[in-house]
Order: structure tokens, then C-alpha cells, then sequence
């Protein structure tokens, strides 16, 4: 139960700090990069609250690959979404970047997660 609460905190954490930087932030680095990096963590937090004994690094990657995927498919157009809250999360660029960052945040956790279980 410890290890819920924990993932708990960060997991509202990460969403307080992710909406400031979608609401405040407008620049080259920290809304781009560290705000995807930080999203697949966020996801992960999600994951490991809903499934304590999963191990979601992986899947929350394919996930977010998957959308950015979707997005190089302009789904968000074809929907007619644009402009709207689903539109936003879909999002409509693609970019290799974002697939880098996603893929940095799901290592951090792993990482964090293989050395908390250490002690």
C-alpha cells in the first residue's frame, strides 16, 4: 500500500506539473522535450496505480508511439478533432523527437523503478 501512495503523489505531481507547463510554458525545450519526457512517466505512475504488480514501462512506450504514430496519419484531422480536447491529446505533428523523449522518459522510470526495488 506504501508503493501506491507513492506512485499516487508523483502520478498528481507530474499531472500539476505537466498542465502548468501546457498552460504557461512557450519555449524551444521545456514544453517539447521535457514535457513528452515527463508525460510517459506520468503513465506510468497511472499504470503501476491501476497495476501494482505490472511492469509498464514498455507498454506505455509502444503507447506513446503508437499516438505519435497516429498523428504522422493526421487522425486528428481525419476525426475532425482539431481545436478540440481530443485533438489536443491526439495532437498533430509528428516528430521523431517526441518518440526519443518518450522512449528517455520510459527508461528514467524503469530505471527508478529497478533501483528502488533494490533496497
Amino acid at each position: 500500500m506504501h508503493h501506491r501512495k507513492a506512485y499516487a503523489l508523483v502520478f498528481l505531481l507530474l499531472l500539476a506539473l505537466e498542465v502548468y507547463i501546457g498552460v504557461y510554458v512557450r519555449d524551444a525545450f521545456v514544453r517539447p522535450y521535457v514535457g513528452d519526457m515527463l508525460v510517459t512517466v506520468l503513465l506510468c505512475c497511472l499504470a503501476k496505480l491501476l497495476c501494482p504488480g505490472c511492469r509498464p514501462a514498455l507498454p506505455v512506450f509502444v503507447f506513446a508511439a503508437a499516438v505519435e504514430g497516429l498523428q504522422a496519419l493526421g487522425l486528428a484531422e481525419l476525426l475532425g478533432a482539431e481545436g478540440t480536447l481530443l485533438g489536443v491529446i491526439l495532437g498533430s505533428t509528428f516528430d521523431w523527437h517526441d518518440i526519443a523523449c518518450y522512449a528517455i522518459g520510459c527508461l528514467l522510470f524503469a530505471a527508478a523503478e529497478r533501483m528502488s526495488g533494490r533496497r
